[in-house]
């Protein structure tokens, strides 16, 4: 795991799984039936800029609720693939549509439907309270659990390896 800075010079696209790594896992069930997730403004921040910045952001996730793209609308994120029952060939026909190279890509994702991705991107990488089998596989582990702000910290890693995190449109929203 210590040479994973290295790596992320690379980096033009994240790839992010919602539950457990945008949000804590945990869903309230409202009496219509939706589930409700809370979200880490921190990791907001983050997103829209790394967005500002030209980076790639890309949501795949199993779940189920059109919520989840009202999240990342006003954050300029557009690449929300939902009711994804295989991420690993959503991610192969993602970077094939986009001429993408795995060293290119840092994915975040928390559980073992992720695994098959993190073994074939660039950059595998998960928050503090991830399935061991994710952590064992990662270049990197955030100390921060997901939902609490772990994607900001992989993106901050990467904008700043880049020297573009504290920018003029850092300052901007």
């Amino acid at each position: 795991m210590s040479n994973y800075k290295a790596l992320l010079k690379h980096i033009t696209t994240f790839i992010f799984d919602y539950d457990g790594v945008l949000t804590n896992g945990t869903v309230i069930i409202n009496l219509d039936g939706e589930l409700l997730r809370t979200a880490n403004v921190k990791d907001g921040y983050a997103l829209k800029h790394a967005v500002d910045m030209g980076y790639r952001i890309v949501i795949i996730s199993g779940g189920r609720s059109d919520s989840v793209r009202l999240r990342f609308k006003p954050l300029g994120i557009t690449d929300v693939f939902l009711f994804v029952s295989n991420k690993l060939e959503k991610y192969h026909e993602y970077i094939a549509e986009n001429n993408l190279k795995p060293e290119e890509i840092l994915y975040m994702g928390d559980d073992i439907p992720d695994y098959p991705v993190m073994a074939e991107v660039g950059v595998a990488s998960c928050p503090a309270d991830a399935a061991e089998e994710i952590k064992k596989i990662s270049k990197y582990i955030s100390p921060v659990k997901g939902g609490e702000g772990c994607a900001r910290d992989v993106i901050e890693q990467v904008m700043k390896v880049q020297g573009k995190w504290f920018t003029d449109k850092a300052f901007t929203w």
